[in-house]
């Protein structure tokens, strides 16, 4: 049956700010403390939606988390009436309420690893939520993402969306950040790619500096609740080194769409025998593997860390030509600059680059590639799908409008402290709800 991929594309949460929250994230780290954005932030994410919609590609919208989380900071011993536990937190533990108030699930490739109909057992769409269990702010997000996810994705017939795995160091799982999937087509039985950095119970290298966030284990569990085919999924360690240089997820070093991996000569443990595997797997399949490498001498790591050059969509246009969708920082970098005016004088994979201005995300270590979760649907699968979130002209107008009544165009760390803002962020969800048509899937409305 013919398929296609579509990008769900998370709303940037009123609540976006920059507290550095994560640790060997180097942008989020770098921007710590400093002024954040919302309404730019979130208008830079939809405009970046809508230019996609207006070339042909499927894209889809994913709500934010309701944010002040007055449930975590209740769960940690502050009490008293919503306003009186934001004051204490801010007082007292003004670290919890920052992690209580991130805007994290905006990245939503790690809001799942989905795996199509094509490759599973049962010929559904499976989803599982990440737990994150590696940070607070993002540990606490599974939960609701799941119950925004089964607004989306309703008829239980056609998609099956798991529970997290067990929030355990053992089983971190951050999601489609560490998932790729290639296939000749996207409606074909394809290969699905699990990279992670370290074994809980195994040997290999591990990183030293940063924390490797996911699992050989969680991988693998993820893989046996989609039902994929043994012979049909490739497990590959990310370089230690790399994780060590800031590259917290594989989409910072990698990205594949097909039979096209685009990525550094420093990605994987044993990178030769990656390739090997993979295409082998594909050559099974009747399709042909090709890596588009990077060397160090052309891109370095730190580069490809500050510019996000992998960070980025890879995308294939209705004409079958490849688009490459990447920040402005790249355009900034003289060596990642050069390296993609070379993409047009040579014979790559690559047929196309776009350049998008997400420099709120990008300074708290967000991508093109970290704001969607990918999702290959067949047609009576998108037909499925919850019609009110599928960008267009409309929704465009509306979310734009959206978004200049309810967020703030400033929000420095201080500004958590102000229970308006938990007031005001609740009202800007709860209309959009009716706009996305999603029903009562936050707390506060029910």
């Amino acid at each position: 049956m013919q398929a296609f991929e579509a990008n769900f594309d998370g709303l940037v949460g009123p609540t976006h700010n920059y507290a550095g929250l994560s640790f060997g994230n180097v942008a989020s780290r770098s921007n710590e403390k400093s002024v954040a954005n919302p309404k730019a932030a979130a208008k830079q994410g939809l405009r970046k939606m809508k230019r996609l919609a207006d070339l042909g590609f499927h894209q889809g919208v994913l709500p934010p988390l309701e944010r002040p989380s007055v449930k975590l900071l209740r769960s940690v011993g502050f009490t008293g009436d919503d306003a009186a536990v934001i004051e204490r937190a801010a007082r007292e533990a003004p670290e919890l309420l920052a992690a209580a108030s991130s805007a994290s699930a905006m990245w939503t490739a790690n809001a799942a690893t989905v795996s199509p109909s094509a490759d599973t057992a049962d010929g559904r769409v499976h989803f599982t939520p990440a737990n994150l269990a590696a940070k607070l702010h993002r540990a606490i997000e599974h939960g609701e993402t799941r119950r925004s996810l089964a607004a989306i994705f309703a008829d239980e017939s056609r998609f099956q969306i798991h529970h997290a795995l067990p929030g355990t160091p053992a089983l971190g799982d951050e999601g489609a950040a560490n998932h790729t999937r290639f296939a000749r087509e996207y409606g074909e039985k394809g290969v699905e790619f699990f990279v992670y950095g370290r074994s809980e119970y195994g040997q290999g290298p591990q990183p030293q500096r940063f924390p490797a966030r996911q699992t050989l284990e969680a991988s693998r569990a993820v893989a046996r609740l989609h039902g994929l085919d043994d012979a049909a999924t490739v497990f590959a360690q990310q370089s230690p080194d790399v994780i060590d240089a800031g590259v917290f997820h594989n989409d910072v070093i990698a990205v594949g769409n097909r039979t096209t991996l685009f990525c550094h000569a420093r990605a994987f443990v044993d990178q030769q025998k990656v390739y090997d595997e993979l295409g082998a797997r594909l050559h099974a399949q009747g399709a042909t593997f090709t890596a588009l490498e990077v060397a160090e001498s052309d891109v370095s790591v730190a580069d490809a860390v500050s510019s996000y050059l992998f960070n980025s969509q890879l995308l294939t246009r209705a004409d079958g030509r490849q688009v490459l969708v990447v920040p402005q920082e790249c355009r900034e970098n003289a060596r990642v600059a050069a390296y993609l005016d070379s993409l047009g004088t040579r014979t790559t994979p690559i047929d196309e680059v776009l350049v998008f201005d997400l420099r709120e995300s990008m300074k708290n270590g967000g991508g093109p590639a970290c704001l969607r979760l990918r999702v290959v649907l067949n047609e009576a699968e998108r037909a499925a799908v919850n019609p009110n979130v599928w960008m267009n002209d409309a929704l465009f107008a509306r979310l734009d409008a959206w978004i200049d009544a309810h967020y703030r165009d400033s929000l420095a760390p201080g500004d958590l402290a102000d229970p308006r803002l938990l007031a005001e962020s609740r009202a800007a969800l709860d209309e959009l709800t009716t706009i996305l048509g999603l029903g009562a899937v936050y707390d506060f409305q029910r």
